[in-house]
């Protein structure tokens, strides 16, 4: 998977412009976004804090990681 050329941190700063009004379509051509991003991130990170959105990526990475052991531990323990 690609790693996102944007932190949490500027995701929340984007979004937290977007909910003080800033036009959509302005907002995603300055940014370098398409609408289709910003509504993903919306979705994902609606209304989370800096802080919050960290933690929810570190639980993201952390529960792949977890999947990818297991599968590995199934594949090679078979009976």
């Amino acid at each position: 998977m690609r790693k996102s050329k944007y932190t949490e941190e500027q995701i929340v700063g984007v979004l937290k412009e977007h909910e003080a009004g800033a036009q959509t379509a302005e907002l995603c051509r300055r940014r370098g976004i398409s609408q289709q991003t910003l509504y993903r991130w919306k979705a994902k990170y609606g209304g989370l804090g800096v802080g919050d959105a960290q933690r929810l990526k570190a639980l993201e990475d952390e529960n792949r990681r977890l999947k990818k052991l297991v599968a590995y531990q199934r594949s090679t323990s078979t009976p």
